[in-house]
């Protein structure tokens, strides 16, 4: 049985998949959670780590926050990238695992908009959250080359589960509040993956390595989700209203800053489509996703 060092097991992902792991394999946690087997900020201190571990799952990080001041900008770097390098200067010391597996994001891409992007689209993530795992990626890159550790990373598209954070725990909240208006019919696509999915891929990551998008084959229009979400809250499917007035009050919204609920970036999210390609993950991995309109239910 492999022993595990799961990093950021308090977060959204750590809590989803933990009981998971634990079924499968011999885990410890390290995180700044008061039940973390190690309890460190691994973005300000090298961890003493006292025993060596066959896998690291690395999903300690910062993400789904707009920085609106150069500290908060460096904070995205701090816990991303050197806290990365931080826990691989730990593990020189404890003994190399033989598999690192590394949670990082399509938001390396930088797009905004696109249908099917591949794993060789260039990286072109340019907000200090993409820059930071891009960084975070090649450290990891040559680190695990020059160490002979099998090196897996996957990079997410938006992730559902119990108590989503991001954009579509904000979806959930404001159906739930009847505080959402459908943008032009929600016809955009977005790419979305079940969180357990990550906990399924696994035991192909240890072995094989590789750099794969992970995400469902499904593609869910935003209507899709809205009218999954209000059926699960017990709400009527949220009112659309057309693009030109959602125009309007994005315009509006960026003369009044991070205070609106839209501006004219939001508003492009909604309503262009974003999604990847998870052939080469379900090829060499031998994997197929979950449904994520059969298969998500909200808290």
């Amino acid at each position: 049985m492999n022993s595990f060092l799961f990093t950021g097991s308090s977060g959204f992902l750590g809590t989803n998949l933990k009981p998971w792991l634990q079924e499968k394999y011999l885990v410890k946690t390290m995180g700044l959670g008061t039940n973390d087997d190690y309890n460190i900020n691994i973005a300000e201190t090298i961890p003493e780590i006292t025993e060596k571990f066959d896998v690291i799952l690395h999903a300690a990080g910062k993400a789904h926050a707009v920085p609106k001041t150069e500290a908060e900008e460096k904070s995205f770097f701090d816990i991303n990238y050197q806290g990365t390098i931080n826990l691989c200067k730990a593990l020189e010391q404890s003994g190399f695992p033989s598999a690192f597996i590394f949670i990082s994001t399509v938001a390396v891409y930088g797009l905004e908009a696109g249908e099917n992007i591949t794993e060789e689209y260039p990286l072109n993530g340019d907000t200090p959250y993409a820059l930071s795992k891009i960084k975070a990626e090649q450290f990891l890159t040559q680190w695990c080359r020059k160490n002979n550790v099998v090196l897996s990373i996957i990079r997410p598209s938006l992730i559902a589960g119990p108590n989503p954070p991001g954009n579509l725990g904000a979806m959930i909240k404001g159906i739930k509040t009847g505080r959402y208006l459908s943008i032009a019919d929600g016809k955009a696509r977005k790419s979305v993956l079940m969180v357990q999915d990550i906990a399924r891929l696994l035991p192909a990551l240890i072995e094989k390595g590789g750099v794969y998008n992970v995400c469902d084959d499904t593609q869910p229009t935003f209507r899709e989700l809205e009218i999954l979400i209000a059926r699960q809250s017990g709400k009527k499917p949220p009112q659309s209203i057309p693009y030109w007035l959602a125009k309007s009050m994005a315009l509006a919204g960026d003369l009044l800053g991070m205070k609106a609920p839209i501006n004219l970036l939001k508003l492009s999210k909604i309503t262009e489509s974003l999604t990847f390609s998870n052939e080469k993950a379900k090829r060499e991995l031998n994997w197929q996703p979950l449904n994520v309109l059969n298969n998500f239910k909200i808290e």
